[in-house]
């Protein structure tokens, strides 16, 4: 018996004009049930669901589905391509400086574009790309956990008779 997830990525396969077949499928099942996923994640869920399937047919594939409006890509500054499936609301993203990792958020406004432009230059502005930098929960976690060990070490240091000093020029 045929998948349900596969006749209704099928379809949407043929709805696009493109054509189907099971490394198609497989790829817009992979970025769909993924995260963000870069190209090479992508490859390797596809290779755990229908075997082997080359690197450039991955990237010609993401790029078909990419121009039919089937995956979106995004591009954080300084950082490789990535891929979701979540498509045709207004929602931006929120990445990790420190891991990369990259969350959706939801547009304040709900509507596109939620900024506009002091000036168009005669443009017709239908949307706008958001993107939020800061520290992902585990990794401010980890920062904090890093500055508190540092602080503990230098009060520890500090009040320890006979320890080493670490202040400059007190010699």
């Amino acid at each position: 018996m045929t998948d349900p997830a596969f006749q209704t990525a099928a379809a949407q396969l043929r709805q696009a004009g493109l054509r189907v077949t099971a490394a198609r499928v497989a790829i817009l099942e992979t970025v769909r049930t993924g995260d963000h996923l870069g190209v090479e994640a992508v490859a390797g869920g596809v290779r755990k669901r229908v075997g082997h399937v080359s690197l450039q047919a991955v990237y010609e594939a993401l790029h078909a589905l990419t121009a039919a409006g089937l995956v979106r890509r995004i591009e954080p500054a300084g950082g490789p391509a990535r891929f979701e499936g979540r498509v045709g609301d207004n929602h931006h993203h929120l990445v990790c400086r420190r891991c990369g990792a990259v969350s959706d958020v939801d547009c304040v406004v709900g509507r596109a574009p939620c900024l506009r432009p002091s000036d168009t230059a005669g443009y017709v502005v239908d949307e706008a790309e958001v993107t939020f930098w800061g520290l992902c929960p585990d990794c401010r976690d980890r920062l904090v956990d890093d500055l508190s060990d540092t602080a503990l070490s230098d009060t520890a240091a500090a009040v320890s008779p006979g320890a080493p000093s670490t202040a400059r020029g007190s010699e």
